[in-house]
């Protein structure tokens, strides 16, 4: 693991239960802290809850990491970005893991059970805790305006088309 962090918060869904529990299974022996906050079965459970629990340790521990899993990742992920601070990726493909931490520096891991299976998962989730943030002038710079929407990066509004059609 990435020197850099101490400690991965884990977090699932019912639908994302069993791929967590997989995860879990393989990642503990080498030597990785991982700390289960849910869910503990595959009773239904809202996502949202679970999100908002991984994405509160992963910003009260900044040497901390978080995986998050669903049916999708889609809700995870959009529910841990509602907090500032938090850059959660939702990784289908190994790549995708590696530029989400190298160039976004992102903090939180969302993987969808239902689309991709328990190996890939684990190489994403490898890639994505190994992978350090390039600290390059321009990736701070991108990551300040992520984190700060006043900087000119997301949550600036971009202005309403004058018509509907010229929208798309």
């Amino acid at each position: 693991m990435n020197p850099k962090f101490d400690t991965v918060y884990i977090g699932s869904d019912h639908a994302g239960y069993n791929l967590k529990e997989e995860l879990k299974k393989y990642f503990e022996p080498k030597g990785v802290k991982l700390l289960d906050l849910g869910t503990f079965t595959t009773d239904s459970i809202d996502y949202p809850d679970i999100a908002r629990e991984v994405s509160e340790k992963v910003l009260e521990n900044p040497k901390s990491l978080g995986i998050l899993i669903c049916g999708t990742g889609i809700g995870m992920m959009m529910t841990a970005n509602k907090n500032a601070g938090i850059r959660a990726a939702v990784c289908t493909h190994e790549l995708m893991a590696k530029m989400a931490r190298a160039h976004n520096n992102a903090n939180i891991l969302c993987l969808g059970s239902r689309i991709i299976g328990v190996e890939l998962a684990r190489h994403i989730t490898e890639i994505f805790l190994e992978t350090p943030f390039e600290e390059e002038e321009r990736h701070v710079r991108r990551v300040g305006k992520i984190d700060n929407p006043a900087a000119g990066g997301a949550g600036t509004p971009a202005p309403a088309p004058e018509k509907p059609e010229d929208c798309c």
